[in-house]
């Protein structure tokens, strides 16, 4: 694209509403070359470029914030690839966290449904209990007794 285009076109040829290329203009990431008479913004092939970065970096998890971070290290011959790297290193971190956190709701599930029948009345639904118990909810509790050892007799004020 050699000659600047509207943000429509823009849009359009990133895969974008124009609306979120006018959020990326307000919050600095992407600035119109010039304005036209009528005062419609006016994109060169450096914001086609931008914007191709911002796709793929988000796409590797790293926010809008961290985007932009990263494209102000890039706007410098003279920054660091060190900078580049330590953010790339923490959201390394910050995915191994996700992962981990996913891994134990991953287990924590399985548990729960190997514990279920499958079938029957969800008065007995042991994972509902789980969660009943997990949340502290005494109503949904009662529902499900989880305080009370389930092969003891139940009393009239349990039932």
């Amino acid at each position: 694209m050699d000659t600047p285009v509207t943000i429509g076109r823009l849009a359009r040829e990133a895969g974008l509403a124009a609306e979120t290329l006018r959020y990326y203009e307000r919050i600095g990431l992407i600035q119109p070359v010039q304005r036209t008479q009528s005062n419609y913004r006016l994109y060169d092939s450096h914001a086609e470029s931008r914007l191709r970065f911002i796709r793929r970096a988000q796409n590797l998890g790293f926010s809008l914030t961290e985007v932009k971070e990263l494209l102000d290290i890039s706007s410098s011959t003279e920054n660091d690839m060190g900078d580049v790297k330590v953010l790339t290193e923490q959201k390394i971190a910050e995915i191994d966290f996700k992962i981990a956190d996913l891994q134990r709701m991953r287990s924590a599930l399985a548990i729960q449904a190997e514990r279920c029948p499958g079938h029957g009345s969800v008065d007995n639904c042991p994972i509902l209990a789980s969660l009943a118990e997990a949340e502290g909810d005494m109503a949904v509790r009662r529902r499900w007794d989880v305080s009370r050892d389930p092969s003891a007799p139940r009393s009239v004020a349990q039932r």
